[in-house]
């Protein structure tokens, strides 16, 4: 049975199978993509969220210098499009990297792969759904034609925000008001939330509250990509050229705000800072390797998809980088944690028409996004099914749009019912570590092919680099430099010694007696004006960190509650712990086999963004793991072709 679970395809097999068509269904694949094309899909994919919303939160933290934390995430994206471009060229079909795992690791892993890809696809069009959904109503609002009395058309919070959210929001509102914070002191995001479940229709005691929008734009955008590859190339190429334009502009004319008295300090919260929105941008680059996916729909996919995938890294790096700066520059950074941070930078500046312009530009770039991710998941189930994977009704090839159709309209649905109640957060992160483990196993793929003789190569091949050596000391240089520029912070980590848990957590997580406590003993510090309503995480937050652990020590609440350790504390460090354990096997496996460069660095950098993520997303990851594996156990693994054909 072991051998069966790690069954390969060759290379030839495939090609061959291509060739012939896949004899399942008459229809085959429209070819119409060349270079041009598939750059623009790739921006599209990659200009989105990240530019448009992500990018503010990255340059609060990271300050000007987040344009590093983009160069670095570029980097490592870079390695692994390497990797893709590679498999691309060897086996030019649909599959991105279900199929290139299927060649290089076998079938388990194949499906694995496969179905952690849904986690990239569906799962991110729900996060881009509902952040369209945000930036659509923000528009909506701002509509106002005095002559014919509009003042904003404004949705009810019930109707343009998911279930948990609106949940989590008003329980986040109660802690902080039975915390003695006034709820018209509650935070912008946690104010509307609250008021969407407080106001939503109740059928039963069962809050009503849906976001209507991202439905609507997900049913549009499957319409679209169900009618054919070339209405979506057409559709996503005038986006493209919308936002790419508007950009421009929002350069051309930030540029000549810009004080450059704003870039100083340019790292004002040190590296840190700079890598605590690494999860944030990588989210903003994630759309690239949608470009395989279509790689049977390419007129020469063995030349135009590397360079596709090429093109659109840089321009979209170059792109984020300068309006990073041009944002920096404009405003202080620690003003540009904000979900709109394009418009909020000309509204300081008051320039209300170029607001405006952003505003509607944003929501075609967020549809751009959309419909790349919504092409991409159709054409893996594709190859899943043709491998006998899954049903055959999930190959099906559209007679009159040359589109895989049934396969279009299921992604519709996981991408539309989920999108209505789930939180923006959580599916974040699902989608993320999704990918990056994708990324890690096409980088591994290379890896293993790279000596096999009887591997058919292709047109593009990555540039070799020996690893032996530089691999094993840029690892023992960083725990040398760990060691000693990072001194306290490395031993705690070895030593897993006891971390204080932050304000608001502290503050949310205790009950009424215990928040009483917490006000007497706030209410003995001189400071605090004696008859006044004591907002507790208000005022603990505006503590120094050094008076903050002050306050801890002194506070006669229950240890657990204000610290993390032990046990607590160490499982949010396992991933990072089995990213230094896999560092030093490759390590050694550099030294030995002396393997590729460029595919080792890019296994090592989106192995460590993966690690970033922590624990939760680890689990949550797992039982989605689960789930796959019980589906292909009972189904994929005794209907797979290859079975078959052994049988």
């Amino acid at each position: 049975m072991l051998n069966n679970l790690f069954r390969k395809k060759s290379v030839s097999k495939i090609l061959e199978e291509a060739s012939k068509g896949y004899g399942d269904h008459e229809s085959s694949l429209n070819k119409t993509l060349g270079v041009r094309d598939l750059t623009a899909f790739g921006i599209a994919a990659i200009i989105g969220a990240g530019i448009f919303s992500t990018i503010g939160k990255a340059s609060a933290d990271g300050g000007p210098a987040v344009i590093f934390l983009f160069i670095f995430t570029a980097i490592a994206c870079s390695f692994a499009a390497f990797a893709y471009a590679e498999f691309a060229s060897m086996v030019p079909v649909s599959g991105s990297a279900y199929t290139y795992s299927y060649v290089a690791f076998g079938e388990l892993v194949a499906w694995i792969i496969g179905w952690s890809l849904i986690m990239e696809y569906a799962i991110g069009n729900i996060t881009v759904a509902i952040s369209w959904s945000d930036y659509f109503t923000s528009l909506l609002s701002s509509i106002k034609i005095k002559s014919l009395g509009i003042d904003g058309i404004h949705i009810p919070d019930w109707a343009t925000m998911d279930y948990l959210t609106a949940f989590n929001g008003h329980k986040h509102a109660e802690a902080l008001i039975n915390a003695g914070k006034d709820i018209a002191n509650l935070d912008e995001a946690t104010s509307i939330a609250n008021n969407a479940w407080v106001t939503a229709p109740q059928i039963g005691g069962f809050h009503f509250v849906a976001d209507l929008p991202a439905l609507g734009i997900i049913i549009f955008i499957t319409w679209l990509v169900y009618r054919g590859m070339k209405e979506s190339r057409n559709a996503s190429n005038a986006m493209v050229i919308i936002k790419l334009a508007v950009i421009l502009l929002v350069l051309s004319v930030g540029i000549f705000y810009v004080d450059t008295e704003n870039w100083n300090p340019f790292a004002p919260n040190g590296v840190s800072g700079i890598l605590k929105g690494v999860s944030a941008v990588f989210f903003a680059y994630i759309g690239f390797d949608a470009i395989s996916t279509t790689a049977e729909e390419c007129k020469n996919p063995q030349r135009d998809l590397p360079k596709g995938m090429m093109w659109a890294i840089i321009i979209c790096t170059i792109l984020y980088i300068a309006i990073a700066l041009v944002l920096t520059g404009v405003v202080k950074y620690n003003t540009l944690a904000v979900g709109d941070p394009l418009a909020y930078v000309f509204d300081q500046i008051d320039l209300k028409l170029m607001s405006g312009i952003i505003a509607v530009s944003a929501v075609f770039a967020m549809a751009s996004v959309l419909l790349v991710f919504q092409m991409g998941q159709p054409r893996i189930w594709m190859s899943m099914s043709r491998d006998g994977l899954l049903p055959k009704s999930f190959s099906k090839i559209h007679p009159k749009y040359k589109t895989p159709s049934f396969s279009t309209i299921v992604v519709g649905f996981v991408v539309a019912i989920p999108s209505l109640f789930m939180n923006l957060t959580i599916v974040t992160d699902l989608c993320s570590i999704g990918t990056l483990f994708a990324f890690v196993l096409v980088c591994a793929g290379v890896l293993v092919l790279q000596n096999r003789p009887d591997v058919q190569r292709g047109k593009f091949k990555i540039p070799y680099v020996n690893s032996k050596y530089i691999i094993p000391l840029l690892f023992v240089a960083s725990v040398i430099f760990s060691l000693t520029q990072f001194k306290t912070e490395t031993l705690a980590f070895l030593k897993n010694e006891t971390k204080s848990v932050d304000a608001t957590t502290f503050v949310t997580s205790l009950n009424n007696g215990e928040l009483q406590t917490v006000k007497n003993e706030i209410a003995q510090n001189p400071v605090v004006l004696q008859g006044k309503q004591i907002d507790a995480e208000a005022y603990l937050n505006n503590l120094s960190a050094e008076q903050y652990e002050s306050f801890l020590t002194k506070s006669s609440i229950n240890f657990d509650k204000k610290y993390e350790s032990g046990w607590k504390l160490f499982k949010h460090k396992i991933p990072m712990w089995i990213f230094l354990l896999i560092c030093v096997v490759i390590s050694y496996f550099c030294f030995t086999k002396n393997l590729s460069l460029i595919p080792v660095l890019g296994l090592i950098s989106c192995l460590y963004m993966m690690c970033e993520l922590g624990i939760s997303n680890w689990i949550g990851f797992g039982v989605w793991l689960a789930v796959g594996l019980v589906i292909y156990f009972s189904y994929g693994y005794k209907n797979s072709k290859l079975a078959q054909n052994k049988a």
